[in-house]
Parts: structure tokens; sequence; C-alpha cells
């Protein structure tokens, strides 16, 4: 089995496809070693979620979603999507909600939490939250 490093939150996974500067040195530095380790990074289902929200509100380009859905159809790419499930809701009993209010930030959180391993994440709230973050 591949090992997962570290999981990705939305603006993580999209911003590295889309070699987008605002990813952080560290960030990108993580997914890089990891795909040369042949190891992975989870992506949530809800960043698919997510995507698609944005492409509605026109905040993402179609694009974005197409790369992100082809990243994660190749066995060969560095992203691995982390199926939300019935251990992950559990998990979010332990990301407290006035740390994390937003219920696609806590799914990310208790993806990451689940996994054992840290989120990628620009956001304050996560990275503020006692988590183990990257960015």
């Amino acid at each position: 089995m591949t090992q997962i490093v570290a999981l990705a939150d939305t603006h993580t996974a999209v911003w590295y496809l889309l070699k987008d500067p605002r990813l952080s040195e560290l960030a990108r530095a993580t997914i890089l070693d990891a795909a040369a380790n042949r190891s992975k990074v989870a992506i949530s289902s809800i960043t698919l979620v997510e995507m698609v929200y944005l492409v509605d509100k026109v905040r993402l380009p179609l694009s974005a979603y197409d790369e992100l859905k082809y990243a994660l159809n190749s066995p060969t790419h560095v992203f691995t999507e982390a199926v939300l499930n019935a251990e992950i809701a559990q998990a979010m009993w332990q990301i407290p909600r006035d740390e994390v209010p937003d219920m696609p930030d806590r799914i990310v959180a208790a993806t990451a939490l689940h996994l054992g391993v840290p989120v990628m994440s620009r956001d304050r709230r996560i990275r503020s939250a006692s988590l183990s973050t990257i960015w």
C-alpha cells in the first residue's frame, strides 16, 4: 500500500494543479517530495464538492475541476482521493466546531486526523486548531 504523507485542502490542491504562486513553498515541496518518493497526498471527497460549488460561482474555471478529476483517476499522480466515510464523520467529533466552524473545513481536518497525517492548508482556523498542519 502506498503511503499517504499529508492531506491537501481545496486551495492547496487547486493552487498546486494550476501552478499558482500563492501555494506556500513548504506545501509545494511536500507535494513534490511525496511524488518523488512515490508517496501520495490525499484529497478529501469534499474538495470535489467544493470545486463544483466554486465553478458554479465562477470563482474557478471548469478546467480546474477537470484537472483534479484527471489527477485522482491517474494511478501515477501524487494525489489520491480520501473517500468520505463513517469513520471520517466520526472523527469530526474530535475537531471542535469553535476551532473549525466551516463544515467542509471540519471534514478536511477530520480526514487528516483519521488518516494520521498533517493537513496542508492556508486557512488560519485550520492552522490554529489542535492539528498537525503544513503551510
